[in-house]
């Protein structure tokens, strides 16, 4: 980014912050960028805020969706922190930035704690408590907004330029920047393919409000403790899905092994229980999130928001990830089972 640019970017967010501030005199901080959103600190009154800047999703009603769940979860009672999207004096909690871009930005206060490393074990058994605690708060919220996303299982709607024959002529015959990745590209048209004809009688599984997202990215553990979950993070694809995708998608991102498994087990069936039928099913769910991760970043590719480089980065990592769960399937739901009691 140009000096320029980041002139005009710093103006723009002190001018976001100045929707809930007027008198804000500052410039946000720099922050983390992800993959769909940028991250800038305020200070303001002695305190500490964080502007979230949204870089992919340009739908005001995804925003306030998420927003709406967030603030019916503060009054829930949750012995951990869950973001709360503070609201501008005309009673908005997202405000569009005045740079042409059509992107959106939200003010939170800022939350104490650390991201715990991926391969950390130390913060499963309190993670697994707080996600059967976010679950059981979701389950009963009603919110007035509709879901912005689908369920997992809906993935030809969800990803409408990934139609199944096409992702399997683009694995088939990679263009010329992908040929290293055609054998992951491969296995991931195929497992797609597959996974599309056994997804139905997931319908009529037990159903409610889902995270959809929680992995070691979204957790914040104590500064001074790092094996108690402090907050809960990043509920942009918050949806109404199958109840076990919440396990699911946690599982499919745990370290390898099965300690890891017994850690976060421990916790998350010590608050709550699955029925047979979704343990049964969590195998497919965890495979299912690796194939979403990847028709994401193959829609970004197909869009041109990410490059050849990125595509070929994450199809290596899921597609050696899928090959590990198709080993480890029996075992798993065994050791589930287990668990669960």
């Amino acid at each position: 980014m140009t000096e320029q640019a980041e002139e005009s970017a710093g103006q723009s967010w002190t001018d976001a912050v100045r929707r809930y501030w007027p008198d804000y005199e500052g410039t946000p901080e720099a922050g983390a960028k992800g993959w769909n959103n940028t991250t800038r600190y305020a200070e303001y009154d002695g305190k500490r805020f964080v502007l979230r800047i949204y870089e992919t999703h340009r739908d005001p009603e995804k925003i306030r969706f998420e927003h709406e769940v967030l603030l019916r979860l503060a009054d829930a009672g949750l012995p951990f922190r869950t973001p709360v999207p503070l609201r501008t004096a005309g009673g908005e909690t997202i405000v569009g930035l005045e740079d042409g871009s059509g992107r959106y930005a939200c003010l939170f206060p800022y939350i104490e704690g650390v991201r715990p490393a991926d391969e950390d074990q130390r913060p499963l058994p309190s993670f697994g408590e707080a996600a059967a605690e976010l679950s059981a708060a979701l389950a009963g919220i009603r919110t007035e907004l509709s879901p912005a996303y689908r369920p997992y299982y809906e993935l030809a709607e969800a990803y409408p330029l990934c139609r199944p024959e096409r992702v399997a002529d683009f694995a088939l015959r990679p263009p010329a920047e992908l040929t290293g990745a055609a054998e992951a590209l491969r296995l991931l048209a195929e497992e797609y393919a597959e996974i599309l004809s056994g997804l139905e009688y997931l319908r009529r599984l037990p159903h409610q409000l889902v995270h959809g997202d929680l992995n070691a990215s979204n957790l914040l553990v104590g500064t001074d403790a790092p094996d108690r979950i402090e907050a809960l993070l990043d509920f942009e694809f918050c949806t109404h899905d199958v109840r076990a995708m919440e396990a699911a998608v946690i599982l499919s991102g745990l370290p390898d092994g099965e300690e890891a498994v017994r850690r976060f087990g421990a916790g998350f069936f010590g608050r709550t229980r699955l029925e047979p039928e979704e343990i049964e099913a969590v195998p497919l769910l965890m495979r299912l999130r690796k194939v979403d991760v990847f028709l994401h970043f193959l829609t970004r590719y197909w869009e041109g928001t990410d490059g050849a480089g990125v595509l070929e980065e994450q199809a290596r990592l899921l597609s050696e990830d899928l090959c590990r769960m198709r080993g480890g399937e029996d075992a798993l739901q065994g050791l589930l089972a287990e668990i669960s009691g």
